[in-house]
């Protein structure tokens, strides 16, 4: 029968399981009274404000007035987007349709482009989590038309709901960033953010506006010399929507002297009218009258009439 003896533990190894229970204590109490993350409570109203150092709706965009042309605005998503982006950013969409007037849909003629990209980008000690903006804007006298934008997703949301979606989706409406950091377009993420109610109000009131076009005579100078007028005219399209051909008259009086057809002008295109050696058949000129001429609705109808004294 074999004989079996209980070894008696060395002080040294009576000190170091000492040792061993005193850091296993030690750890158990800082892990439940020192806090290693931050939780944030709600303890009341917050500010929902897109910035709280201004109240100037124009310091929310990047140029005033930004918009696309119409408020049904068309997008592609690319196909190496993962589904969970692919979710994420189609959630996006209807978050924003249920704030605005706003609607999207597929379209291989994409307004918005959207891509992805499975790299991890940092700077300055920080994840990028996407991009996002306009990439082809025209400048009117009314709005800064957005013609296209482009979203990039890089990194997935943590959130509950598509932030960085939604935060990429308002860049590319002409949002610029909010130095609220409760906002959803603060630029660091947090999953408790929100979309500052004047978000949406803008949206609706930017696109309350019609989709039309809005040709208008910007500039007119005419010299007359004896009985021969020489005269350059620019219009412009300053709407929202191509314009259709229309006919410019130019009256002395009340009788037509010149009538000028003009083509078609994409939004923000203008044309420069330049003749010289009109025949003025009558005898005193006191007022030239320039006035476009045609049966399409438009923004803007004052702006289609310009009218100069003659100084004889």
């Amino acid at each position: 029968m074999e004989e079996v003896t209980q070894e008696k533990k060395s002080p040294l190894a009576l000190i170091l399981s000492a040792i061993f229970i005193f850091i296993a204590i030690s750890l158990l109490i800082i892990y439940w009274f020192i806090p290693f993350n931050t939780i944030e409570f709600n303890s009341g109203p917050s500010h929902s404000n897109f910035t709280l150092n201004s109240n100037d709706s124009t310091d929310m965009q990047f140029y005033s007035n930004m918009r696309f042309p119409s408020n049904e605005i068309s997008y592609t998503i690319a196909e190496d987007c993962t589904l969970q982006k692919q979710k994420d950013m189609k959630e996006a969409f209807e978050i924003i349709e249920s704030l605005t007037i706003l609607k999207f849909y597929e379209s291989e003629k994409q307004e918005i482009e959207i891509n992805c990209d499975q790299r991890e980008y940092i700077e300055k000690g920080m994840f990028i989590a996407g991009e996002g903006g306009p990439s082809n804007i025209t400048k009117t006298d009314k709005f800064s038309v957005i013609l296209n934008g482009q979203i990039l997703l890089i990194k997935d949301s943590q959130c509950p709901k598509p932030n960085v979606a939604t935060h990429e989706l308002l860049h590319a409406l002409g949002f610029d960033h909010s130095t609220n950091p409760n906002n959803l377009m603060y630029n660091f993420s947090k999953c408790s953010q929100t979309i500052g109610e004047e978000i949406p109000i803008l949206i609706n009131g930017l696109y309350s506006t019609p989709t039309q076009p809005d040709p208008s005579i910007t500039e007119v100078i005419a010299t007359m010399q004896g009985k021969y007028l020489d005269t350059n005219i620019t219009i412009k399209n300053q709407g929202l929507k191509k314009s259709e051909p229309a006919i410019l008259e130019i009256r002395a009086g009340d009788k037509i002297i010149k009538e000028i057809e003009i083509n078609s002008l994409e939004i923000g295109y203008g044309t420069l009218i330049s003749i010289q050696n009109i025949w003025v058949a009558k005898i005193s000129i006191e007022e030239l009258e320039y006035e476009l001429i045609y049966s399409f609705e438009e923004l803007d109808k004052k702006n289609n009439n310009k009218k100069l004294m003659i100084n004889n």
